[in-house]
């Protein structure tokens, strides 16, 4: 599928998360610390009840090209069997990536090479997420603010003329990577990607800043739900806090989706109807994307109850146990920046992460 001016369709092919209760003996303390973050702000993007190994041996490098404007990031590497579901495959602990800068992040290209750069089928990354453990998300700030997703389709975020990403220096973005192999093959030494154009600091800023916007059917809580046979629907709210403008909206749905609707219930009007394309056995191929920012955004305003409702038709004749998500993901750019600024907070150490996970030891990582 080709690259759409928006980013959007991109945004977490698969977000099925991954848990890591029971723990690989070469598990670091910091890994542990980033487990248990998870548990504590980003609930509501696991998947209960799954208990993965943790993959060793998986860190992130980091490179920055001054020249081209570009950070690179690799995460790696990961061994891959063949035909291996998320299920039964090691997954790599939580990675943090510190930005080394202070500017904007304009676009994310990613994809999977081996160790000799040669390309690796992107359907073997069930998901990657990006969290910035210094911001809070606009709309949930029970959650730590998602700023990147992607999945096997490997679509490119496209930069937005005229809007970035703020980002500053010091910030700790953690990395959630899920990975399986439904391939005949196996993959020995598999590198994630992922190239980040950027912007340095300037005054005056030369884009405006805009904020991912969430809205999923589990509200605030747990993205992932059960799917029951046949066809159902399900409904969630998120409240606007703020006055700004979407830029555009695309969807993230699961096999046997047929379309995921927001609408604004204050206004009593549907910002959007993403229906999703499936082939003839009901898998998903791709979720459309609807802009909205060649005629200046759609307006949303503090006290608008939002609405996503998601609708499924599930024909394999058996429940499917977290086999639905319903989110609508989009970039939101506030009328008055400074108002979002108390989101902004201090990251927890490792060290404090520890303590939190004596307090609770039975705790999962998707809970």
């Amino acid at each position: 599928m080709k690259a759409r001016p928006f980013f959007l369709i991109s945004l977490l092919a698969a977000y099925s998360s991954s848990t890591f209760a029971q723990q690989d003996p070469t598990t670091t303390p910091q890994q542990q610390s980033h487990m248990r973050r998870a548990m504590e702000q980003n609930g509501g993007f696991m998947q209960g009840g799954m208990h993965h190994l943790v993959m060793p041996g998986v860190a992130l490098d980091q490179k920055l090209d001054t020249a081209t404007h570009t950070i690179t990031l690799r995460i790696g590497p990961m061994n891959l069997p063949a035909n291996t579901s998320h299920m039964k495959m090691p997954q790599p602990a939580d990675l943090v990536w510190t930005i080394s800068l202070t500017g904007w992040l304009l676009s994310y290209h990613p994809h999977l090479v081996d160790a000799s750069g040669n390309p690796v089928p992107g359907t073997v990354l069930h998901h990657v997420a990006f969290w910035n453990e210094n911001r809070s998300d606009f709309l949930c700030p029970n959650k730590e603010e998602h700023i990147f997703g992607a999945g096997g389709e490997l679509t490119d975020w496209a930069q937005i003329p005229g809007y970035g990403y703020r980002a500053q220096k010091d910030d700790r973005i953690r990395v959630e990577t899920m990975v399986h192999n439904p391939t005949p093959g196996s993959y020995d030494k598999a590198f994630l990607q992922i190239e980040i154009r950027y912007l340095d600091d300037a005054s005056p800023a030369p884009v405006k800043n805009f904020y991912p916007a969430w809205m999923d059917v589990g509200s605030c809580g747990n993205s992932g739900y059960d799917l029951p046979v046949g066809p159902s629907e399900k409904s969630g709210t998120v409240g606007v806090k703020y006055d700004g403008v979407l830029l555009g909206v695309g969807g993230h749905m699961h096999d046997y989706a047929q379309q995921i609707v927001l609408e604004n219930t204050t206004h009593k009007e549907t910002i959007a109807t993403l229906k999703a394309k499936t082939n003839d056995k009901g898998h998903l191929q791709y979720m459309p994307v609807v802009t909205f920012y060649a005629v200046g955004g759609q307006p949303l305003a503090a006290g608008d109850q939002l609405k996503i409702t998601a609708a499924y038709d599930n024909t394999t004749g058996k429940p499917l146990r977290q086999g639905a998500m319903g989110i609508v993901v989009g970039y939101f750019v506030p009328a008055n920046d400074a108002a979002l600024a108390p989101l902004r907070h201090a990251s927890k150490t490792p060290e404090h992460h520890m303590h939190d996970m004596k307090d609770m030891p039975n705790m999962s990582h998707d809970q």
